[in-house]
């Protein structure tokens, strides 16, 4: 599964898995409000173990296992994102998501009897560092997204999408550099955590 191969999500191991995410996200999404509006640390380290603190969320959050999302530090996550993480996923630091933000690594074979014995694949999807990815913005299996850049809301990204650009639409396509913006600016580093 973590290879990109074809796999059964029915295996014993996996199905436990994702069981233990859902009780994990059950307790996390269903917690008193709290003044920050974040969850409980601890059960999102445990749901998230691979995340970097400070890591703001905002429940309802959805995911398929938790350990396979790879998060720097102070991501921003909104209301009712879901990330399906039967491949890794990795988020660079200082990225935001609005509201109802999906990522897929989760895909199916084109062969309808290949679909019909349960088997599946997942591609990793990376996001860099900077980034702010629209409300309701959709990212497909295997995507890359470059530093600095931003996804309008509602976008479906099929593509790899370059360093320091503004992308939107169905599929979505780059419709600004922001490369002379930032640099203007002051482009903040990439740091690696």
């Amino acid at each position: 599964m973590l290879r990109g191969d074809v796999y059964l999500a029915s295996d014993a191991t996996l199905t436990a898995e994702r069981k233990r995410a859902r009780e994990l996200l059950h307790r996390i999404n269903n917690q008193p409000p709290r003044e920050c509006s974040c969850p409980d640390e601890v059960l999102v380290h445990e749901l998230l173990p691979n995340a970097t603190p400070p890591l703001w969320l905002r429940p309802p959050f959805y995911c398929d296992y938790g350990y396979n999302l790879h998060i720097g530090k102070d991501v921003f996550i909104n209301f009712n994102c879901v990330f399906l993480d039967c491949a890794p996923i990795t988020i660079g630091p200082h990225t935001q998501f609005g509201p109802n933000g999906q990522i897929y690594t989760a895909s199916h074979p084109l062969s309808a009897a290949r679909r019909r014995d349960a088997h599946e694949l997942a591609l990793a999807i990376s996001i860099g560092a900077d980034c702010w990815i629209g409300g309701s913005a959709v990212l497909c299996p295997g995507v890359t997204i470059g530093n600095r850049c931003v996804i309008g809301a509602g976008a479906v990204v099929t593509k790899d999408i370059p360093d320091d650009s503004v992308a939107v639409g169905n599929p979505a396509r780059v419709i600004r550099d922001l490369t002379a913006l930032n640099e203007q600016n002051g482009r903040p580093k990439v740091d690696a955590s």
